[in-house]
């Protein structure tokens, strides 16, 4: 029999619970009292942050979405801030950031990965001998210290190995400082070029980035690990970035070697903007020019003694790279 649903009442209705009890709202806690802190590592979702003079472990707080947090981002945190060994906090808000580098894993790749945050200088890190530098790893390098707006420092290890001569005629062009360190040297060029700023090292494994913190900063206690006699090719003696207090002020973070550093984030405009001795002669280039076809105006402002034939075949690697897997 058909139900009149002109009679219905109230009681006749089922209403269905909702998911919660609460309504959902846009509004976010303001967090007013959080404390401020300065990210120092990143460990498996656990973030070390420096509270004052005291060390704060924390995870990451929901409302932060998939924002990212990693080493010298300055944080708000909620919780428990005490530094206890059995505490956790919780970070809420990332601060504006100043700087960001970053790189992909190679040129074609569309994820950027933020390697730093906040950083005032980059430290290139090459041995000049065991394992043989790389300049087309120093020119990337470089390229991401441009796009990052970054000082730029190149530092030459192992000098006692073999004369640093060479390297500092290629880059001399380019104005880039540098200093020159050795085995069992002193570190106080670099410790001057370094104190008082936020500096990241980069360089790929077996350089001595570890050597040069351990040297810079006895209590860090960095693992080294010696270069493959074999394949000449670095081991990681860094598993992820940290941030160590310098003894006379400033911070330097020290990175995990790398073996590739692509700059699929960097346009080609930029790219050429890195390369300050060319960016001049291609001024004369025709419209659109890639930089690679054979009326490029670089060839001629090359061959006139203008600027490095390494440096145009290392910016037209860069800009081919681009277009394909093929990288450093």
């Amino acid at each position: 029999m058909a139900r009149d649903w002109t009679k219905l009442d109230e009681d006749d209705v089922r209403v269905r619970p909702g998911r919660g009890s609460r309504p959902r709202t846009r509004r976010r806690p303001a967090h007013a009292d959080a404390a401020t802190g300065f990210v120092t590592s990143v460990d498996r979702g656990r973030y070390r942050c420096l509270v004052d003079d005291r060390a704060v472990t924390a995870m990451r707080a929901r409302e932060l979405g998939r924002k990212s947090v990693v080493v010298g981002d300055r944080v708000r945190l909620v919780g428990d801030v005490s530094g206890r060994t059995d505490a956790l906090a919780r970070v809420v808000r990332v601060e504006p950031r100043t700087s960001v580098l970053r790189r992909t894993a190679d040129d074609t790749d569309p994820v950027e990965r933020v390697i730093v945050a906040n950083a005032e200088q980059l430290v290139i890190v090459t041995a000049l001998a065991d394992p043989e530098p790389r300049p087309r790893l120093i020119d990337r390098c470089l390229v991401a210290a441009y796009d990052a707006d970054l000082d730029r420092l190149l530092c030459l290890t192992k000098a006692d190995l073999a004369a640093p001569d060479d390297l500092i005629a290629t880059y001399r062009p380019l104005g880039v400082p540098y200093v020159v360190t050795h085995k069992g040297g002193p570190a106080d060029e670099l410790l001057e070029a370094l104190s008082g700023r936020v500096s990241v090292l980069v360089g790929h494994s077996g350089v001595g980035k570890s050597t040069l913190v351990n040297a810079l900063i006895p209590a860090a206690e960095r693992a080294v690990r010696q270069v493959n006699p074999v394949t000449g090719r670095g081991r990681h003696a860094s598993s992820s970035a940290v941030a160590l207090e310098l003894p006379a002020g400033g911070w330097i973070i020290d990175t995990p070697g790398v073996r590739s550093f692509g700059l699929a984030h960097v346009r080609p405009d930029t790219l050429l903007a890195a390369f300050p001795e060319l960016e001049e002669g291609a001024a004369d280039c025709p419209r659109a020019c890639t930089h690679r076809q054979p009326d490029c105006a670089l060839d001629e402002w090359v061959a006139t003694g203008n600027a490095d034939p390494a440096r145009l075949d290392s910016l037209r690697r860069l800009l081919a790279a681009r277009e394909s897997a093929d990288i450093d």
